[in-house]
């Protein structure tokens, strides 16, 4: 069973670096990069700190930072006082900021129903279950204290 595990964490790197390059094209289209897309995207569902994008994103909370301040700068995204906390604003996607993502999600919606056309919904649902079941495992695999 691990040899076969290790061949499935093989396949999940190979198929992230490939869905990675696609998205970085994805974005580039429309004049982002694929970690701008991902920052639009979580700040789209609520307001967040910088900190607690960089939890969602699982990335170093300096490169959220700058990120944030590039999106800023360029009229995607706007701070706003965080009530809760008056040394970390909110982040909020401006009307700009939206219509950006949209443009990004309906590009890669075009996208991945050409690479989904084959595929039966099951089999992706299937395959979103098992990883959703293994990354269960390995943050509680984490979570144990060490010896």
């Amino acid at each position: 069973m691990s040899e076969e595990l290790a061949l499935l964490v093989a396949d999940v790197y190979e198929a992230a670096g490939l869905l990675r390059r696609m998205g970085e094209g994805v974005a580039a289209a429309e004049g982002q990069t694929q970690a701008r897309w991902q920052l639009l995207s979580v700040v789209s569902e609520e307001p967040l700190t910088v900190a607690r994008a960089a939890r969602r994103l699982g990335i170093a909370r300096q490169g959220v930072q700058r990120v944030a301040n590039d999106l800023v700068r360029e009229g995607l995204a706007d701070f706003h006082p965080n009530p809760d906390h008056r040394g970390s604003p909110l982040l909020t996607l401006t009307p700009l900021g939206r219509t950006t993502l949209e443009r990004i999600t309906t590009r890669a919606g075009a996208i991945h129903q050409v690479l989904t056309a084959d595929i039966p919904a099951a089999d992706i649902a299937a395959a979103r279950n098992l990883l959703r079941r293994l990354i269960g495992e390995v943050r509680s695999y984490e979570d144990q204290p060490t010896a």
